[in-house]
């Protein structure tokens, strides 16, 4: 969390009268003015700051389609895997990486697909993950059909929605269907023509 450390700007209790109070003075003067790192237990103890996890959230469609435009994540992995039929694991996967702090946001996407998890990304970044193709395509397809995203986005999420699609015809059993699969995947994100 970041703070903007000012001498006398938004303290906890009132100024007393000048003269008949206690400076409290930071041991570093250069703190003034600085920006000052705090963590989540420093930020929940101060009353004067908005501690977002402490408000309920309800999320709306076009919100949540605004979100992942920016934030979300469809990814197909391929792995080989030498017990699988094809020798390959196709592993497809919605993903939203925020930072701790807005941990409550995630977990609000949780509830509203009503599947997935919440886990830690990498450091201080948390990771709501829909990985099973059941959910994929019960919950988070139907969604972004109905409500489609509005960036170039939406290329990704249609050849995530056609790999799911192959899958669910057992396309990915066959070393042909992998290729196939292979090559959907790799013109996505950042092998996506821009």
């Amino acid at each position: 969390m970041l703070a903007l450390v000012k001498l006398n700007y938004m303290r906890e209790t009132p100024q007393q009268p000048f003269g008949t109070r206690l400076l409290s003075i930071s041991k570093n003067p250069t703190d003034m003015g600085t920006i000052r790192r705090e963590g989540l237990a420093a930020v929940a103890k101060n009353p004067q700051r908005l501690y977002v996890q402490n408000l309920p959230m309800k999320l709306d469609a076009q919100w949540i389609t605004g979100f992942v435009d920016g934030e979300g994540c469809f990814y197909v992995g391929i792995n080989p895997h030498p017990e699988m039929t094809a020798g390959h694991q196709v592993l497809p996967e919605f993903t939203v990486v925020q930072h701790e702090r807005d941990v409550k946001l995630l977990h609000a996407l949780k509830d509203f697909f009503k599947c997935g998890v919440v886990r830690t990304n990498h450091g201080d970044r948390m990771a709501y993950r829909v990985r099973g193709k059941d959910h994929l395509l019960q919950y988070i397809v139907p969604f972004f059909v109905k409500h489609p995203l509005k960036t170039s986005k939406r290329l990704d999420f249609e050849k995530f929605k056609d790999i799911l699609l192959k899958m669910k015809a057992g396309e990915h059993l066959t070393e042909q269907g992998v290729e196939e699969i292979r090559q959907i995947a790799q013109k996505m994100n950042r092998g996506r023509l821009r």
